[in-house]
C-alpha cells in the first residue's frame, strides 16, 4: 500500500468506511458540521453534504414544486400579438406543434426533459418524504429513489428558462410579446427544484428508513486498509445510494484482499444489485470505454448536419428563409442583443464541440492508461457533466418560436432537420459522459 494512502488512513477506532464514487479511494467517515461537505482526499470530489432539517425542508420545497408544476403547464407561457390577433402557447402546446409537424423525436425530448422529469423529481421527493413525516415507510422506496436520480439528471427546467428568455428577445423583433403566468411560475419552479435537490440528504433518508443495511463496512481500529481502493478490497460502491458493499466472489480480485473487512453487507454470487436501493453493482462500469466511444462517434457524425443544415425554416410575405445555428447567433448580434448572441454561441456551438473534445481526451487517456495529471482530468470530467445539459438551449428556443409564429397570412416558423440532429448530439454527448467511468482515470495510477 502507498505511503500517501497510509498517511490519511492511519490507525483509528473502528469506524465505517466509504469509497469515492469518482476515484474509488477508501476513506473513513468523518463528522461533518451542519451545511458542511466531506470531500475526497485524492480527487476532491464531494462525497456527501450535511444539511440541517434536510428532509423537512426538501419536503416543503417538493410540495410547493408540485403545485407550481400544475400552474406552469395549465396556463400560457408567452403570447404574440399581431394586428389584434393573439397567439398564446403552453409548454405542452409547443410539444404538440412539433409533433404535428413531424418532429416527434424533438417533441419527445422536450416533453421528457421539461415536463415529465421535473414532475417525477417533485413527486418522487414527496413519495419518499411525506410518509416518513407521517411516521410511515414509503412503498418501494428503493425503486422511487433510483427513479429520482434519473429525473434529477434529465430534468432541465433551468435551461428551459434561459431558452424562453432568448426566444422572447427574438419574438420582440416580430410583434408585441405578452408574457403569461406560466413564465413566472416556471421560474419559481426552477428555483424550488434546485433548492430541493440541494437540501436533499440521501444519507439522512436511508438512516431513517427501517430495515436497511448500515452505511458500510468497518475495519479494525489497529488495522490499515488492505488496499487503497474499494475494488482492490473486493468492495463495490453504489452510484445511486452510496452504500459500500462486498462484491460477489466472481467480481473480487482476490478473496484475501478483503478477508479482514468486518460488518460488510454481502452480495450473493448470483446477484449484482445493491441490497439497499436495488441498483446494479459493478466494480467498474461494464464496457465503459466501448459505450463511451460509440456515443461519441455518433455525436461527432451528427454534429456536422446539426451545424450545416437549417435549424429553422421561416416563411413570410417577404419570402422563405432557412436559418442555421450560426445564422441565429449572427441575427442576435446584429439586432443588438450581443450578450444573448454570446450565450447562444457558447451553449449551442462551443459547448458541444468542447464536450466532444473533452470526452475524447478522457477516453483516449483511459484507453492508453495514462498517468498524466489524474486530478486535472477528474476536474475536466466534472466540468463536462456540469455543462452538458446547457446545449439544449437552442432546442427550447426553436420549440417556442415554432409554437408561436403561426400567422399563416404573415409568417410561420417550422423546425428544420438540423434541430433533430442537434438534439441527438446533446443526448449522445450526455450518454457518453454517463457511460465513462471516472475511476478509470485513477486505475492507471501506479501504487508506490
Amino acid at each position: 500500500m502507498s505511503e500517501t494512502a497510509s498517511a490519511y488512513l492511519g490507525h483509528a477506532t473502528r469506524t465505517p468506511v466509504i469509497a469515492c464514487h469518482e476515484c474509488d479511494l477508501l476513506q473513513r467517515e468523518s463528522t461533518v458540521p451542519p451545511e458542511g461537505a466531506l470531500r475526497c482526499c485524492r480527487c476532491r470530489a464531494t462525497l456527501y453534504r450535511r444539511h440541517a432539517n434536510s428532509l423537512d425542508r426538501t419536503l416543503a420545497y417538493a410540495l410547493a414544486a408540485c403545485v407550481l408544476w400544475i400552474v406552469s403547464n395549465a396556463f400560457p407561457i408567452v403570447g404574440l400579438s399581431v394586428n389584434g390577433d393573439l397567439v398564446e402557447t403552453t409548454l405542452f402546446g409547443a410539444v404538440r406543434v412539433l409533433y404535428r409537424d413531424g418532429m416527434w423525436p424533438l417533441s419527445a425530448l422536450i416533453f421528457i426533459t421539461t415536463m415529465l422529469m421535473p414532475a417525477c423529481q417533485a413527486l418522487g421527493l414527496v413519495w419518499l418524504l411525506l410518509p416518513l413525516r407521517l411516521g410511515r415507510t414509503p412503498y418501494r422506496a428503493d425503486a422511487v429513489f433510483r427513479s429520482l436520480r434519473v429525473a434529477q439528471e434529465w430534468g432541465m427546467t433551468e435551461v428551459l428558462i434561459l431558452g424562453l428568455l432568448v426566444a422572447l428577445v427574438k419574438l420582440a423583433h416580430i410583434a408585441s410579446v405578452v408574457t403569461g403566468p406560466s413564465l413566472w411560475s416556471f421560474g419559481a419552479l426552477m428555483l424550488l427544484l434546485a433548492a430541493a435537490a440541494s437540501a436533499f440528504d440521501a444519507r439522512d433518508l436511508w438512516s431513517r428508513l427501517q430495515g436497511v443495511p448500515d452505511a458500510g463496512p468497518a475495519f479494525d481500529s489497529d488495522m490499515l486498509f488492505p488496499a487503497e481502493t474499494a475494488a482492490a478490497c473486493g468492495l463495490c460502491v453504489c452510484h445511486d445510494c452510496g452504500l459500500l458493499t462486498r462484491a460477489a466472489p466472481a467480481q473480487a480480485r482476490d478473496e484475501r484482499d478483503y478477508a479482514n473487512v468486518h460488518a460488510a453487507v454481502h452480495v450473493p454470487a448470483h446477484a449484482a444489485h445493491c441490497p439497499r436501493c436495488g441498483a446494479h453493482l459493478h466494480l467498474r462500469k461494464p464496457d465503459s470505454l466501448a459505450r463511451t466511444w460509440a456515443c461519441l462517434i455518433a455525436a461527432i457524425i451528427l454534429y456536422i448536419p446539426a451545424n450545416v443544415l437549417p435549424v429553422m425554416d421561416t416563411s413570410s410575405l417577404f419570402g422563405a428563409q432557412k436559418d442555421t445555428i450560426m445564422s441565429g447567433v449572427v441575427y442576435l448580434w446584429t439586432s443588438g442583443s450581443w450578450p444573448l448572441a454570446v450565450l447562444v454561441f457558447i451553449a449551442s456551438i462551443a459547448v458541444p464541440m468542447l464536450k466532444i473534445l473533452a470526452i475524447s481526451f478522457l477516453a483516449i487517456s483511459a484507453n492508453f492508461r495514462s498517468t498524466w495529471q489524474p486530478d486535472q482530468r477528474a476536474r475536466i470530467y466534472r466540468l463536462v457533466e456540469l455543462v452538458g445539459r446547457w446545449s439544449m438551449l437552442d432546442i427550447y428556443v426553436i420549440a417556442v418560436l415554432t409554437a408561436l409564429v403561426q400567422f399563416n397570412a404573415l409568417a410561420t416558423v417550422r423546425a428544420g432537420p438540423a434541430a433533430i440532429a442537434f438534439g441527438a448530439v446533446v443526448v449522445l454527448t450526455m450518454f457518453a459522459a454517463m457511460s465513462f467511468d471516472p475511476r478509470l482515470i485513477w486505475d492507471a495510477r501506479k501504487t508506490e
